[in-house]
């Protein structure tokens, strides 16, 4: 009697693992076509590393115009901007692609503008 249930819960077990397979499908994925776009947009943004020159900093926004305009008297070669990091209005300079081009320009800065630092901003 053992044996015959033995045998049957082998033939029983063979069976079940014939007929109970992994399930198999497809997997499809509708998304707009600019999505593709916009990732590789951002990955190519996220390794672009530009150095800018930090020339002046206070919490009158005034003053940070002031000083805006006063650089852009002296130097007129690369773009000015300030930006409100709170509570500082700080006035950057440049775009620079390499840390080399951003010393050089450092240097001449430097000449009227002793507390100028380089520094790579975090977007």
């Amino acid at each position: 009697m053992r044996l015959k249930t033995f045998y049957f819960s082998v033939f029983f077990l063979v069976l079940g693992t014939f007929l109970v397979s992994a399930q198999k499908g497809n997997v499809s994925i509708d998304q707009h076509p600019d999505i593709s776009k916009l990732l590789e947009f951002k990955k190519d943004i996220a390794t672009v590393k530009i150095y800018k020159i930090q020339i002046y900093q206070s919490v009158d926004p005034d003053k940070a115009q002031e000083a805006k305009a006063d650089f852009l008297d002296i130097y007129s070669e690369w773009p000015v901007e300030i930006e409100w990091n709170t509570p500082n209005y700080k006035v950057w300079v440049g775009n620079f692609a390499s840390r080399l081009e951003a010393d050089r320009a450092l240097k001449k800065i430097k000449e009227n503008y002793m507390n100028a630092i380089v520094f790579q901003p975090k977007f």
